[in-house]
């Protein structure tokens, strides 16, 4: 138990830090990679599929499976918005607009 905290700190400590800064950076751009890079790289990772440390760790999902792509975008919006089981909610760091600009960019990772 104490080795997977130790493991998991790093990545809560960094998502914390990054949690706090960055309301001012999204206010300032509305470009959706860049609030995607900002807010999801960290579990979801570049191309979306969560394999990144903290993702394995949090079962982040693979933003581009069937699973996730076959959610609405509305649902997809309330979960960035709400968040849902381990994902944290953004709604009070990102703008609605903005929110429906990760929508999409979720959507184009599918296409990749």
């Amino acid at each position: 138990m104490r080795e997977v905290f130790l493991k998991l700190a790093p990545a809560a400590a960094l998502l914390a830090m990054v949690s706090f800064a960055s309301p001012g950076v999204l206010r300032a751009d509305g470009d959706a990679a860049k609030i995607y890079k900002t807010n999801c790289v960290l579990c979801h990772g570049p191309d979306g599929s969560g394999s990144t440390p903290s993702g394995k760790a949090l079962h982040a999902k693979d933003l581009a499976s069937s699973e996730v792509q076959k959610n609405s975008d509305e649902d997809l919006a309330e979960t960035i918005a709400k968040g849902k089981n381990k994902m944290p909610a953004f709604e009070k760091k990102v703008k609605p607009e903005e929110i429906h600009q990760l929508v999409a960019y979720i959507r184009a990772l599918a296409k990749k």
